[in-house]
């Protein structure tokens, strides 16, 4: 596919989007009859994910959940999403989980020419636990490098889970590291950083000295751009690929195919588990809700509410019935999962516990407290307003009353102790769900156990999940805090959460690109995952 460097510019701004500069040889002053060749690809891919705000620097976050690309990691994980080495050539861990030991690869450069060495694997750990960036490195208590090419890290308590953040954190080069890396980033990745134009691009080309396999692509231009417009783009023929929303899914355009890939990422709404006593956390926010508090409450929507419906309207069918927001993941526990959709079971349960229809106006209460309560989510995510409106409509049956309500992040923020909201989740390091859910772990600048949980029975299951050394003893803690018979996190016992669904990801691409075997799709999406598998079947 060629197309003009003229026509596509003056295409990106007939579909409404930000121009795109710089997409040849950026090295020169780009003239307006250069071309853009069968190697270099052009995405618009930042639906979930997004322009990261304080630019590619894995320090504050980027990378995590997904291909970093400018930098490499010291572990990656494979389509099955199996631990796999990157920078790692090997890795022990001392017989009481505190200290761990990994060794680095020898013929590792950064994209500046300089020697990666295990002083940068010691310097981006130890900075990141510093920083609090978006990857809890709270366990890490110092990272050291015992010689040229081997790093030591010292943990403050015994996580197995440890070797998941040694697969997401980007390797930085101490020598070239500062308070401006993220918008000039040096790293050892696959790509190489050529040029970011803010709230529109950014450029990357191949580096030819990476010491893994060479990519077809030796040049990929991400365009940030909303849905709705990369949409507009592809079709126009701008773009060679655009991820869509799933209202679009039965769309026909020639010369592009669309995709969808199966993603972990769930849906869920947040009950907050305590009262509403006029307790503030310390940001002077309030705490509790009177009636999420009450698990009948939390029971009877989870038992109510039709999952299917929800994916078969809300999201255009592209999606699975989510129920505990782990399900298909090795720490998902099968026997923790409800037969939903049963009106009569959720009003019976209401009924049991006290919440009754006394006035006639549709809506049961108990103690002269009204079942209704607001339903927040991000006003700019629209699969999330669609499931809050869904949600809502179902409950009226149940004779609760939930008002959706759309709003910034920073309003949530001062709510979501107290008010439900539709949050995201997906990963595949299970120390997230024991964030969610350990009792001690609440954090609320962070989201962790947003809903104030607690459960000691819980509690104890996640910490030997956690400190297990042991996979499948691990999983078996995993699945028993969810529910080990008589409790647990899940519907069928605290009913801490309503998850809802699993998103599929979609995307509309060139009919000639081959994106190999993707990974599963964590939380935010990580289509470039195996990026180094992509082509083009014909020219």
């Amino acid at each position: 596919m060629k197309r003009s460097l003229s026509i596509l510019l003056a295409g990106m701004l007939l579909v409404g989007a930000v121009a795109i500069s710089g997409c040849t040889d950026t090295k020169m002053e780009i003239a307006g009859t250069e071309e853009i060749t069968t190697n270099e690809l052009i995405a618009a891919v930042g639906t979930h994910g997004g322009e990261p705000e304080s630019g590619f620097n894995p320090i504050t976050g980027w990378g995590y959940n997904h291909e970093p690309l400018i930098q490499s990691t010291l572990f990656k994980k494979d389509s099955n999403g199996a631990l796999i080495n990157d920078l790692a050539t090997d890795h022990s861990v001392s017989e009481d989980g505190i200290t761990w030991t990994v060794t680095i690869r020898d013929d590792v450069t950064f994209h500046d020419g300089e020697a990666l060495t295990a002083e940068d694997v010691a310097f981006t750990f130890n900075t990141a636990s510093e920083a609090g960036g978006s990857v809890d490195l709270s366990m890490l208590e110092k990272a050291t490098a015992t010689d040229e090419y081997t790093v030591e890290f010292e943990l403050n308590d015994d996580q197995a889970t440890f070797i998941n953040k040694l697969a997401v954190i980007g390797i930085v080069p101490e020598h070239a590291y500062d308070e401006n890396y993220g918008q000039n980033p040096i790293g050892s990745g696959p790509y190489e950083f050529v040029q970011w134009d803010k709230g529109q691009q950014v450029i990357l080309e191949a580096d030819q000295d990476y010491y893994g396999d060479e990519p077809y692509f030796q040049k990929l231009t991400i365009v940030f751009m909303e849905s709705d417009t990369a949409f507009a783009a592809a079709r126009s023929g701008q773009i060679d690929l655009a991820e869509i929303p799933a209202s679009y899914a039965g769309q026909e355009v020639e010369g592009m195919k669309i995709v969808a890939l199966e993603s972990i990422d769930a849906r869920g709404i947040s009950f907050p588990t305590q009262p509403d006593t006029g307790e503030k956390s310390e940001d002077g926010y309030a705490i509790g809700n009177d009636v999420t508090s009450d698990v009948a409450i939390r029971k009877a929507l989870n038992i109510g509410i039709d999952r299917q419906t929800l994916v078969d309207g809300a999201l255009n069918g592209q999606g699975e019935e989510e129920f505990t927001g782990v399900d298909k993941l090795p720490w998902g526990n099968e026997e923790a999962i409800i037969e939903d959709g049963n009106v009569e079971e959720a009003k019976k349960i209401l009924s049991d516990a006290g919440w009754e229809d006394t006035d006639g106006d549709g809506i049961v209460e108990k103690d002269g407290v009204k079942a209704e309560f607001t339903l927040l989510y991000a006003a700019s995510a629209q699969e999330r307003q669609a499931l809050a409106v869904a949600v809502s409509e179902e409950a009226k049956e149940l004779g609760i009353n939930i008002i959706p309500e759309g709003a910034s992040w920073d309003k949530i923020d001062t709510l979501a102790l107290s008010t439900p909201v539709v949050f995201g989740y997906g990963s595949l390091d299970p120390t997230d769900l024991y964030l969610k859910y350990y009792s001690e772990s609440y954090d609320p600048s962070s989201y962790n156990n947003i809903i104030m949980y607690s459960n000691p029975t819980v509690d104890s299951y996640l910490r030997a999940a956690i400190t297990s050394s042991d996979q499948d003893t691990a999983n078996e803690n995993w699945q028993m805090a969810a529910w080990d018979g008589e409790t647990g996190f899940s519907p069928k016992g605290d009913a801490t959460w309503m998850w809802m669904a699993t998103l599929d990801y979609l995307y509309i691409m060139d009919e000639d690109l081959d994106i190999g075997t993707p990974k599963i799709q964590p939380h935010g999406a990580d289509i470039f995952g195996n990026i180094l598998e992509w082509k083009r079947t014909e020219n």
